[in-house]
């Protein structure tokens, strides 16, 4: 089975719009795929979260119920929200879902929440990052950043914290990207040349099909 994980270098970058993208890569070929996301907040049900649209939007074929494991109602960090609902996740379960997909499905797209330092617990005895979900469940990833101004050095920031602790980079998605913006191409180039990480792919802002710069998108999900 083949896996990859989407993060990002924050909240509200589009994240999810991306990753169902990167989905409808997949599905548009037929090819097996599953999404999952370890825990969302800010959604009165899945069908109303990130995960139901993300399913719903690239045509993947999947029970509700394994697109996620930890829904929160309030929309707050995941670690507050839990602590409010009294209902907290543990990394034992997320992994057991997650394989569970593993075995049923060829490539598996998993989403994290907001940036990569998001707690998801963060209590007196026990502490989960996103970060952590991502190691435990053996996930390369690709960072979505928007295309516009500051990119660079949100981008940059991610990169090295990610690289900091051993994971697995496959590249940068730049999401609203106007290829006839001076800026925009430049902040591609920079982005390149300080960190060393490829830009694999761009989205133009509202368009639902991803703008590949290289290699197919299934090429960049790994074995785990």
């Amino acid at each position: 089975m083949l896996g990859l994980f989407v993060t990002g270098t924050g909240t509200d970058i589009g994240k999810t719009y991306v990753s169902a993208a990167i989905a409808r890569e997949l599905t548009s070929k037929n090819l097996s795929l599953a999404y999952y996301k370890a825990a969302v907040s800010g959604a009165d049900s899945i069908e109303e979260s990130d995960a139901g649209y993300v399913r719903d939007a690239a045509n993947i074929r999947q029970d509700t119920d394994t697109l996620l494991s930890y829904l929160y109602k309030k929309p707050l960090s995941p670690h507050l929200a839990a602590r409010g609902e009294n209902k907290f996740a543990s990394l034992e379960h997320i992994k057991s879902a997650f394989d569970s997909l593993k075995s049923k499905y060829d490539y598996v797209l998993s989403e994290g929440a907001g940036g990569i330092i998001c707690p998801v617990v963060y209590e007196k005895d026990t502490k989960i990052m996103y970060l952590d979900i991502l190691k435990t469940l053996n996930l390369p990833c690709v960072i979505v950043a928007d295309a516009g101004l500051g990119t660079i050095n949100h981008t940059v920031l991610t990169i090295n914290y990610l690289q900091d602790h051993k994971v697995n980079i496959k590249g940068v998605i730049l999401n609203k990207f106007d290829k006839d913006s001076l800026m925009h191409q430049d902040n591609l180039k920079m982005i390149e040349e300080i960190s060393g990480i490829r830009v694999i792919a761009t989205l133009a802002d509202c368009e639902k099909k991803l703008n590949l710069l290289d290699k197919n998108m299934e090429d960049y999900f790994d074995e785990c």
